[in-house]
């Protein structure tokens, strides 16, 4: 799917609402490609891991403590079987029949997906555009460690098992929710690749992240998505792109003149038809000091400077996303409206001044 998105508005999932059709009135009232949020203060079920555990094989919650972890202690086999066969049923390219019902998220852990659910059953028409998001196979993978608090990442059937259900959790959203847009963009969110090179990750090799974001990749595209990568730091960007991105999100308020050192990659990735999505509206208190009009300077000023290493201006604005730097879910919640009610004036203002 090639689309040129010309300053369309989406953003991340995360929420401080406490409200789910609140939630719903926000992201539908601000943003072309309406997102479900992920409201972590309804509890631990919709922490940012946690929420897309179901079905996961030796998945143990501890609900006293506060955190998640594998078990991978004694025979496991018996576990492992079964989700594979499960995923098989569904994924296999040749004989499986598609139904990822197997890794749904439920409303346990999700009030956002069926608030929406809900909200578009109401509607007369489809949305042209809708946002589904699964936390990434590296910042689960990294972060949930085993009964020893080794991360899952360096245990290789669990690593594995992880990477699977997530696709998995990526092609359910976009199944739930096809009848409803005529467009499914799925981010795959994984802030841990910020810290990627680092000596903490050194072990983490590029091939491997390039290989399991691909495979989340692929399994979006199976059900005619769109598929995004979302890193809110730093990050060597042409990883994203190697894995198949066709969007690639990242925060262009602090980091957006580092999208330029990887302008081979960016140049080839957008001749190809794929989105640069530019995180410039902060999410931190930075936004209580910028109007929408400094905000456009800075994305003006990027964007020049991508476009002086060989790249056409007009290409980079065609193919461009606005969206917040990243989740509002730690933020107060009048700073999380302005974060989205900002998101919305500048990708209209944009749109006025380049698309009308």
């Amino acid at each position: 799917m090639t689309f040129k998105p010309k300053f369309l508005s989406s953003a991340i999932g995360s929420m401080p609402l406490d409200n789910s059709e609140e939630a719903i009135d926000l992201s539908f009232s601000t943003l072309d490609a309406p997102i479900w949020p992920q409201l972590s203060h309804y509890g631990l079920n919709e922490q940012m891991e946690i929420q897309y555990s179901e079905g996961m094989p030796r998945i143990v919650i501890d609900r006293e403590k506060g955190r998640m972890y594998f078990d991978t202690s004694g025979d496991y086999s018996e576990e492992l079987a079964t989700f594979y066969e499960s995923y098989l049923m569904a994924m296999d390219p040749d004989e499986g029949n598609g139904d990822c019902s197997a890794m749904a998220i439920s409303p346990d852990f999700s009030k956002g997906i069926y608030a929406l659910e809900k909200r578009l059953k109401t509607m007369n028409s489809k949305l042209p555009w809708l946002k589904v998001q699964t936390t990434g196979p590296c910042s689960f993978a990294l972060t949930i460690v085993d009964e020893n608090k080794r991360a899952i990442y360096y245990n290789d059937e669990f690593r594995d098992v992880v990477v699977k259900a997530l696709a998995m959790k990526c092609r359910w959203q976009i199944q739930k929710f096809k009848s409803y847009a005529d467009n499914i963009i799925c981010f795959i969110d994984e802030p841990i690749l910020s810290a990627f090179g680092s000596s903490t990750y050194v072990s983490v090799k590029r091939e491997d992240v390039v290989a399991m974001l691909n495979e989340v990749v692929e399994a979006v595209h199976t059900d005619n998505a769109l598929a995004g990568i979302h890193c809110c730091g730093n990050t060597e960007w042409s990883i994203l792109m190697d894995a198949g991105a066709d969007i690639v999100n990242f925060d262009a308020f602090e980091y957006g003149d580092t999208i330029a050192i990887y302008s081979d990659h960016v140049k080839n990735h957008l001749e190809a038809g794929k989105i640069l999505a530019w995180g410039i509206v902060p999410t931190s208190v930075a936004i209580r000091e910028q109007p929408v009009e400094s905000l456009e300077t800075q994305l003006e000023k990027v964007m020049d400077n991508l476009a002086s290493k060989g790249i056409d201006k007009q290409l980079i604005m065609e193919q461009a996303i606005i969206t917040p730097s990243c989740g509002t879910g730690s933020m107060e919640v009048a700073d999380a409206r302005k974060v989205f009610e900002i998101t919305d004036l500048l990708s209209k203002r944009m749109k006025e001044k380049y698309f009308k």
